[in-house]
């Protein structure tokens, strides 16, 4: 009755989840003290120091500029300049708004939602409040490559799975999230159909364990032909996540990698750095010819974990041989990242072979099991991802693309959405005002 209860509220837990909005921060790996925010599409009210309007409808061909100040936010709208305020928040009048950021130093990011911006130690900490499921298809769009829908679906679920697992991650500083892999990339807002497509068709979909609580769902690039255990890397030992031969990441991207280094220097680091005896002819043999036929944890008694971040290393996984011309020792490597859980780059070839996307899911977290959310597969959810496959067919057999001034299909799915809410059908040749923002791409 009590693990009954517990999955029951566990379930209600994540279907309130699903709806709600959650907080990112945005280039936090920058310093940013000035920042240039126009509008991509839609309109926006600015507010200062919480509920002060300053502008509303912000939209196309105006832009907002703050600074730190003292401590403070100096902002101005266009040429209007508003002084010195505590805080600010750009809050989106409708769904489809879409904001620019142009901060200094840094690329150019999209994202939907609304934005706070706060001063922080002399720079600008700024935070994205964005729908849950809409920063999972940025996240998607951030961390993976490829073009079966089936590869963004993977990465959608076990996403939406580590997402959910730790909201909290960073709720000591006010919000849930940051941008980098220290959380999960957030590098832009989906501009892709088919990575929508593929977030689209996960919906409510996460991974469990048998008792159906929430797996830790780590992932890398490349596993090099073997994932490892968590407790190679991590210090807990997970039922799921166990090491598994993985022959589908051989051949992609990040699968080989060679790193050369002088002989001299790779003693030295041993010698200083261990303590390690390397006048010991068995011990100077092991260093100079260390294979890894298979994954290890050690080398004579040093994690690889340290070796690796020492080194800068691609990955623990490979081996050392000695070019005797130019007195170095070469580490020829296998794959890229810690190694546990899932290889996007396997998965990415399994779903090329035909697997299916929880064949994938299985054969990398051991034992899980897929959770759908009975409450996740409503009408609007469905209407996106029939709509979404009608716009990516469009599209392709498309002479003359013409889209929206931003995104035509994002354009589209909002509209299918906005209406399916108010419990209204969504006709596209009778909606008003839909020729007034096409142009030619």
């Amino acid at each position: 009755m009590k693990r009954l209860l517990l999955i029951l509220l566990l379930l209600l837990n994540l279907q309130a989840a699903y709806a709600d909005q959650v907080r990112v921060r945005l280039y936090s790996t920058n310093n940013v003290a000035t920042l240039n925010v126009s509008f991509d599409l839609g309109n926006y009210n600015l507010y200062a120091d919480g509920d002060s309007l300053l502008e509303d409808m912000l939209g196309e061909g105006r832009s907002v500029l703050i600074r730190t100040e003292g401590g403070k936010l100096h902002v101005s709208v266009n040429d209007d300049d508003y002084g010195l305020v505590d805080s600010l928040r750009l809050e989106a009048t409708d769904t489809a708004c879409i904001l620019c950021l142009n901060p200094t130093n840094c690329k150019q990011r999209t994202y939907e939602g609304n934005l706070v911006v706060k001063p922080l130690d002399g720079n600008l900490l700024m935070l994205s409040e964005v729908e849950f499921e809409t920063y999972i298809a940025g996240v998607v769009q951030s961390e993976i490559y490829g073009q079966q829908t089936d590869v963004f679906r993977i990465q959608a679920i076990i996403s939406r799975t580590w997402a959910l697992r730790n909201r909290g991650k960073h709720a000591a500083d006010g919000y849930n999230f940051c941008d980098n892999v220290h959380c999960q990339a957030y590098l832009n807002r989906c501009v892709r159909p088919d990575i929508m497509m593929g977030a689209i068709e996960s919906s409510g979909e996460t991974l469990v364990d048998s008792a159906g609580v929430l797996i830790e769902t780590p992932f890398h690039s490349n596993s090099g032909g073997q994932t490892a255990n968590s407790e190679d890397v991590w210090k807990a030992a997970l039922p799921y996540l166990r090491s598994v031969v993985d022959t589908f990441s051989f051949g992609m991207r990040q699968s080989e990698w060679t790193k050369t280094i002088s002989i001299d220097r790779w003693l030295a680091y041993f010698r200083k750095n261990h303590k390690i005896d390397i006048a010991d002819s068995a011990i100077l043999d092991t260093l100079l010819h260390f294979q890894q036929v298979e994954r290890q944890v050690r080398l004579l008694g040093i994690p690889l974990t340290r070796i690796r971040a020492d080194w800068q290393l691609k990955s623990t996984y490979f081996s050392v041989s000695v070019d005797s011309a130019s007195a170095s020792v070469i580490l020829d490597g296998h794959g890229y990242g810690h190694g546990v859980g899932l290889s996007q780059e396997g998965a990415i070839r399994m779903v090329s072979l035909g697997y299916s996307y929880d064949s994938v899911l299985r054969h990398y977290y051991t034992g899980a099991v897929i959770h759908r959310d009975p409450t996740a597969n409503h009408n609007y959810v469905e209407g996106y991802a029939s709509q979404l496959a009608r716009i990516i067919e469009e599209d392709k057999n498309r002479q003359t693309r013409v889209h929206s001034k931003k995104d035509d299909w994002l354009g589209r799915l909002f509209r299918l959405r906005d209406r399916e809410e108010r419990e209204e059908v969504y006709i596209e040749s009778e909606q008003d005002n839909e020729k007034d923002w096409e142009y030619e791409w």
